[in-house]
């Protein structure tokens, strides 16, 4: 009858209008799913900031109130930033990345992009130079140190006593090395690998800069190498 819908094209009209409100549905789904993925992620790169800038601090030897008089900010805003107590913004970020003179994105532990080359700015602490060889703050640490001459070149260094293991390698000059009762003069070409808990201290033996090779870390491989006594220009 002229008008009236044939029964079995009805139906396939409600089994299209049911699959699309399955697709939409199930794409509402995604997209949820998705969003919620994202907000952890990003919740979880945030949390992650605080021991960042924590360690990049301790590792440069400075303090709050040293780096709050540097970039401004209140030592209240960066206790709360280290802490996790407050939320990373732009604002508080860039100075701190400025001021360490590290790229942001180190700051906020941003994906590799899959360049592997490391973009070394070195930075000054206790009148030597420290060269980063490695891109991020956790895990193992290599440097490339510059001592001036004539750096702790008295009889007396202090020893400092803290966890993990170092090896050094000595790339120009003489380094004097303070280990425990030991005192050791490596020369160009020379390395050395000790337990960090034995009192250690460094100077530099000889009338030239010295520069060396320095991996720390809590934990790593050990390596059998050489260190041979000697008498530091004293």
């Amino acid at each position: 009858m002229e008008g009236m819908a044939h029964p079995h094209h009805s139906g396939d009209r409600a089994a299209a209008a049911a699959a699309a409100a399955a697709d939409a549905a199930a794409n509402a789904n995604v997209n949820v799913s998705a969003d919620a993925s994202a907000t952890e992620e990003l919740s979880t790169v945030l949390d992650a900031v605080g021991p960042r800038l924590r360690a990049l601090r301790r590792e440069r030897g400075t303090t709050l109130a040293v780096l709050s008089e540097a970039t401004g900010i209140s030592l209240s805003t960066l206790s709360r930033l280290e802490s996790g107590q407050r939320k990373p913004t732009l604002e508080l970020l860039l100075p701190l990345a400025r001021e360490y003179r590290v790229p942001l994105d180190e700051l906020v532990g941003a994906p590799a992009t899959g360049d592997p080359r490391v973009h070394a700015r070195p930075f000054t602490r206790g009148g030597q130079t420290f060269v980063p060889l490695t891109r991020h703050l956790g895990g193992l640490h290599a440097y490339k140190q510059i001592m001036p001459p004539g750096f702790r070149a008295g009889p007396e260094l202090e020893r400092k006593v803290h966890e993990g293991h170092e090896w050094v390698y000595v790339l120009a000059g003489r380094l004097r090395l303070l280990l425990g009762s030991q005192d050791l003069v490596l020369t160009a070409g020379e390395a050395a690998e000790f337990d960090t808990r034995i009192p250690h201290a460094f100077g530099n033996a000889g009338p030239n800069a010295v520069e060396f090779l320095s991996l720390f870390g809590a934990q790593g491989e050990r390596m059998h190498v050489r260190a041979r006594p000697g008498t530091s220009d004293r």
